[in-house]
């Protein structure tokens, strides 16, 4: 493993605390009764109140000034400024506490333990003036160091990737990341309350599933040595949570994660967060009022009202939305009458739009395909998309007037689908019909057909009241909530492909290749890192970067000669 200097001197730093018998981790518990945000918002001059406080937290910036000193302390709520005097902290002849600890061997992104009262400076900035301190995590690597001036940010910690493969150096050091996700944490809490308010039961069903069932999606497939069978992580919860109605529970809900092995995109994660709920006795009519609701009731909890702007647009969470059944939908974008059109001519009509289609989609299936293509990018402010044709629906009623339908629908918001529910279809026999029409489209090719449950049309035989079921995504929930365009933006961890490591030789190969040890450092600072990477080097390049990096790394040896320099490359 190749260390930077700054890792280097941070590791000795770290060694040299324990000399001076100070545990760089230690174990004990440090009482800590006050937050930053706290002191900010409550502190007065006049009531001098916070004369006794303990606080801790990363240090993320210093201002040493010979004998006092000031630092900010980054805490899980916020951060403050703290004050250090040589004297307080050490009243005795020894100040080494001061002189080497504070001053030489702690860094940005340590984390300390302070103790202190709080005061304002002359500056008029709100402090704690620190009696003493202790050492709780010494930091092995440099925190990137974003600055901020006249309302602009340098240097920023930015890059996407750094960003979701080191979540946790960005919520350090991006604190507008970390209110993201305390606001999808209240998503959650807002949504759960309304729901335990309403008395129904919060369930957890499995996640490992014999059949992956609840949903048309690809599954991720794993095999159980034990009972030698194949299992699927699922991909939706809902034929597990209709189970739970047969048996009794008038309401059950489940926030939990759905897999499904399919493509990634700013609004695709093969891991995702998904709401499910049922509700018996109720139809999608009176869903479709509960889920105004929801939203609306989420937005005011973030935002305090419920125009919250999602990019270039406002969107207006408060009801009624609008109401079009797909094929009118269809019909208004694209000027296609689906209903008036055979399968063989429905196909022909993608085509001719400059669709991807082929013979094993059903009818079904490319009126979903037209929808996608010619629909959803414009439905910006909340719509119900509802009345699907019965192809589409392999778990939803028949709808009650309409030949051909069912009563379901979907919650469009800017351009995406956010939400899906149905009158659930609770008829066995119907039930099995659809599951047999689905094994047919898998047959034609479709991989994304349900399969057969014969578990769970057993449990409608025992007959299951008329329901109400609906899923929503939580983490489209939170990108529009929070006006985030990617998908990764919401999850700590999006899933991401394998970090690639770099390869590097060790100093011994560098050794054998004829190149003194004292220079490996300063070659592996050109990005030298092995010895394939030397031999395609360029001796005159490397000789004239050679002389910079052994001021820059104050290398006391002389240069090597030019000649010794290509003798390492060219053997």
């Amino acid at each position: 493993m190749i260390l930077s200097e700054q890792e280097q001197l941070r590791r000795q730093k770290r060694l040299d605390l324990m000399a001076l018998g100070i545990d760089p981790y230690p174990a004990a518990e440090f009482p800590v009764d006050t937050l930053s945000k706290q002191i900010i918002d409550e502190y007065s001059a006049e009531k001098n109140n916070f004369q006794e406080v303990c606080l801790a937290g990363r240090l993320m910036s210093f201002r040493i000034m010979g004998n006092a000193s000031f630092a900010e302390l980054q805490d899980a709520a916020g951060r403050i400024q703290l004050y250090f005097r040589r004297d307080d902290l050490c009243p005795g002849e020894d100040k080494t506490l001061y002189n080497t600890v504070f001053k030489k061997l702690l860094d940005i992104g340590d984390i300390i333990g302070v103790k202190g009262y709080v005061f304002t400076t002359q500056m008029g900035e709100i402090s704690v003036h620190v009696r003493e301190f202790t050492v709780l995590s010494k930091a092995l690597k440099p925190l990137p160091i974003v600055k901020e001036a006249d309302g602009q940010t340098f240097d920023a910690f930015s890059d996407p990737e750094m960003r979701y493969r080191q979540r946790y150096v960005d919520l350090i050091v991006n604190s507008q990341v970390k209110d993201i996700f305390i606001k999808r944490a209240k998503i959650i809490s807002t949504m759960r309350r309304m729901f335990d308010d309403r008395g129904w039961l919060e369930v957890e069903t499995p996640v490992l599933q014999a059949i992956h069932g609840g949903a048309s999606a690809r599954p991720f497939k794993t095999h159980h040595n034990t009972l030698d069978m194949p299992l699927y992580l699922r991909i939706a919860n809902e034929l597990y949570l209709k189970r739970l109605i047969v048996g009794g529970f008038d309401g059950v809900y489940e926030f939990g994660k759905m897999f499904r092995n399919e493509g990634m995109d700013r609004t695709h994660n093969p891991e995702f967060t998904s709401l499910e709920f049922y509700v018996a006795y109720k139809d999608y009519n009176w869903m479709m009022n509960l889920t105004e609701l929801i939203f609306q009731t989420v937005a005011e909890a973030l935002h305090s009202k419920t125009a919250v702007q999602v990019g270039e647009n406002t969107i207006e969470f408060a009801g009624p939305y609008p109401r079009l059944s797909i094929s009118e939908a269809i019909k208004q974008y694209s000027g296609v009458d689906v209903d008036a059109l055979s399968e063989d001519e429905l196909r022909a009509k993608c085509i001719e739009f400059g669709m991807e289609v082929d013979e094993g989609m059903g009818k079904g299936k490319l009126i979903d395909e037209l929808f996608g293509e010619k629909v959803e990018a414009n439905l910006i402010q909340p719509t119900f998309i509802t009345d699907y044709p019965v192809e589409m629906s392999p778990l939803t009623k028949k709808h009650r007037s309409k030949e051909g339908l069912v009563e379901r629908f979907e919650l469009f918001v800017n351009g995406k689908e956010i939400a899906n529910a149905y009158s659930e279809l609770n008829d066995p026999i119907d039930q099995k019909e659809r599951f047999e029409d689905q094994l047919r489209l898998a047959e034609r090719g479709d991989d994304e057909a349900m399969a057969m449950d014969h578990d769970f049309i057993r449990s409608l035989e025992y007959a299951m009241p008329p329901t109400s079921g609906i899923g929503i995504g939580i983490d489209r929930l939170t990108m529009l909530m929070t006006n985030q365009s990617s998908i990764q933006e919401v999850l700590f961890f999006p899933q991401m492909r394998p970090e690639v490591i770099k390869e590097v030789d060790s100093e011994q190969d560098f050794v054998d290749a004829g190149v003194d040890a004292i220079w490996i450092p300063a070659l592996q600072k050109m990005g030298i890192l092995t010895i394939e990477q030397l031999k395609e080097a360029n001796p005159n390049k490397v000789f004239n970067d050679l002389g910079g990096l052994r001021k820059k790394m104050k290398i006391d040896e002389p240069m090597p000669l030019k000649e010794e320099v290509q003798a390492w490359i060219h053997g």
